[in-house]
């Protein structure tokens, strides 16, 4: 088969692999029919995130049909269309049990595209089928389905509920690239006062302004900080969430938040950050950090079946599987390519 390995930072081929085998009963094999590119996956491109071994199949995000199951899957069968988790689990250890499916105790966890190969290929081997699958609802839009891997679940569950957002809420998004966006879709829920958008790429803040930010904010000139306390009467926002993973937008929510609020850090840091204490310490300031634990998949699902959530606003670009390198080209270069997420087609 063909897929997307990483040959350590800065290297990438699209090749031919092997094709994946069940390796344990709790296996299943699943055909790709569509995938994405994650800003996790520059992260790695990058080398920050050291746990990914060269000659690793990228990609933690997908659709697919079922073609091999293991013998004790009983949840799915061959043919069945299903999207993926970005997050495998066992779904009987102590930590899936309370809900903690990211720091699954038998082995899952954020493995696909990480420590085992990932989705970025013609097909994918998925540990714990059972619990790592969900089945596609006839006649659902697979495109807005790959929305659910990764980036619905992460903004939502990292941002929104971290942050404890709640109606009348000031919430700031310190980034406007995915998952800044899909945590302003799924704030909407919780009704919030007003929600600020901080970016540098005027397209990307566009864009938030049509899914629903009440400000939005270019921190071309470095002048963040003062615009978010102007528009908030100098007070700072109840929420401010770190959708980047770089130290000057972890800088901007520490200026920003309010006394009593949450900084939410969504972005993948591969560097160390600076924590300012000296500030913070009597401000009663929550700071929340995780993984996503994917627990919100089904409901999110459900609401976009109900079409109270449309993700497909999202997707921006359409390449098949066999352009991935362009594709990579085209999301990493997101201000000039005007590039949200990207669609791989594997047909």
């Amino acid at each position: 088969m063909r897929a997307l390995v990483y040959h350590g930072p800065g290297k990438k081929a699209f090749e031919e692999r092997p094709d994946p085998v069940l390796v344990d009963a709790s296996d299943a094999i699943v055909r790709i029919t569509r995938t994405t590119i994650c800003g996790t996956d520059l992260h790695i491109l990058k080398g920050d995130v050291p746990t990914v071994a060269e000659g690793r199949i990228l990609g933690h995000e997908g659709v697919g049909i079922v073609e091999q199951v293991g013998g004790s899957v009983t949840n799915f069968a061959v043919g069945d269309h299903v999207l993926i988790s970005c997050i495998s689990s066992c779904g009987r250890c102590a930590n899936c049990r309370t809900g903690m499916y990211s720091h699954c105790e038998s082995g899952g966890g954020w493995i696909l595209g990480n420590l085992i190969d990932g989705t970025q290929a013609e097909r994918v081997r998925i540990p714990f089928a059972d619990h790592s699958l969900y089945p596609i609802p006839a006649g659902v839009d697979e495109e807005v389905l790959v929305m659910l891997s990764d980036i619905l679940p992460t903004g939502f569950e990292c941002g929104v509920l971290s942050g404890a957002i709640k109606p009348g809420d000031s919430v700031a998004i310190v980034g406007g690239g995915p998952i800044g966006l899909a945590a302003l879709l799924t704030a909407r829920f919780y009704s919030p006062a007003e929600i600020i958008v901080v970016d540098v790429d005027d397209n990307r803040l566009e864009a938030a302004k049509r899914f629903g930010a009440t400000w939005i904010v270019n921190n071309s000139d470095g002048q963040a900080v003062e615009r978010v306390m102007a528009l908030t009467g100098n007070r700072g926002v109840d929420v401010a969430i770190e959708a980047i993973g770089q130290a000057a937008t972890f800088d901007i929510c520490q200026a920003i938040v309010t006394a009593g609020g949450h900084i939410a850090n969504i972005g993948v840091h591969g560097k160390p950050v600076q924590l300012n204490l000296d500030k913070l310490w009597s401000h009663n300031i929550t700071l929340t950090t995780r993984l996503v634990d994917t627990v919100s998949t089904r409901m999110l699902l459900k609401s976009v079946v109900a079409g109270k959530l449309q993700p497909t606003q999202l997707i921006t670009h359409r390449f098949p599987l066999a352009q991935v390198l362009k594709a990579y080209d085209t999301f990493s270069q997101a201000k000039e390519e005007r590039a949200l997420k990207v669609i791989l087609t594997n047909e």
